[in-house]
């Protein structure tokens, strides 16, 4: 048997089972184990670095069920336990930016490319009384639904099978509500397409063209504060600075666990 480290860190939040909970493994992993070893975990998101050097390394991502080209709290996560200073961070999708420092990250997202669309379905989907806008945004070859909404989320009851109805219709990873709370802070709501989880608690890739889609609708100001997750139980508090020109979305990260995995030598895993 082989043993493979990893670490659990919690994003989007300074306190240990909170947040939104990333896996991470650390040591050389085969890649038909990766799925296996994702669905194992079932938490939103885990990682595998699969190589590093001087300021720079690359990775893989996967939900239970499915590879992302491209995931926030993976990146700020990953890149935290890098340790301080700036990295660059290369996945299927996207090379950024990744400042850490004690306390989290920060990343650079890649600009998306947000268009209004139909909304068609979108309230029966959501269970929401009524819907302002809806765009398709997409960074990084990740895409989201994002419809902003004048209802409060915390009650809402989505119908799981007109969410993946609308998902496929508009062929998105997610599909988030936003709603305004004040000049400077966003309420959002993310679900997810079927894929072993059903609502994410914090969603930095969502967050980016979130925040700048939100910024132009309701005149909020740059910097902007989005909480998430705490119908779900894991409260996540998503730093976004919503400049076009200069994307950042961030957080604080905190570690919560770390152990090993054992992989059998012959790389597979049990029938």
């Amino acid at each position: 048997m082989a043993a493979v480290r990893y670490r659990i860190v919690d994003v989007f939040t300074d306190r240990p089972l909170s947040g939104n909970a990333l896996c991470v493994v650390l040591d050389t992993c085969p890649g038909e184990l990766m799925q296996p070893i994702a669905r194992e975990m079932n938490l939103s998101e885990t990682t595998f670095i699969t190589a590093r050097s001087d300021r720079a390394y690359s990775m893989r991502i996967f939900t239970p069920g499915v590879e992302l080209p491209f995931a926030g709290h993976p990146t700020l996560g990953s890149a935290w336990l890098m340790g301080p200073g700036e990295w660059t961070q290369t996945t299927a999708g996207a090379s950024v930016l990744v400042r850490v420092d004690a306390e989290g990250a920060q990343m650079m997202q890649p600009a998306p490319a947000a268009v209004e669309v139909d909304g068609g379905g979108v309230r029966e989907a959501s269970g929401v009384d009524r819907v302002l806008q809806v765009w398709r945004a997409e960074a990084g070859g990740t895409a989201h639904l994002i419809a902003a909404v004048d209802s409060p989320l915390e009650t809402i009851r989505p119908r799981s099978d007109l969410v993946q109805d609308l998902l496929d219709r508009h062929d998105t990873t997610t599909f988030g509500l936003v709603e305004r709370i004040d000049a400077q802070t966003l309420h959002v709501r993310v679900l997810f397409r079927s894929a072993g989880i059903a609502e994410d608690p914090g969603t930095g890739s969502f967050a980016g063209p979130c925040g700048l889609v939100a910024r132009d609708l309701w005149g909020l100001e740059t910097d902007i504060l989005i909480h998430q997750g705490d119908e779900i139980g894991r409260p996540c508090r998503i730093r976004v600075h919503a400049d076009p020109d200069d994307l950042r979305v961030g957080g604080d990260v905190v570690l919560a666990a770390e152990g090993e995995f054992a992989i059998p030598s012959s790389g597979r895993m049990g029938a």
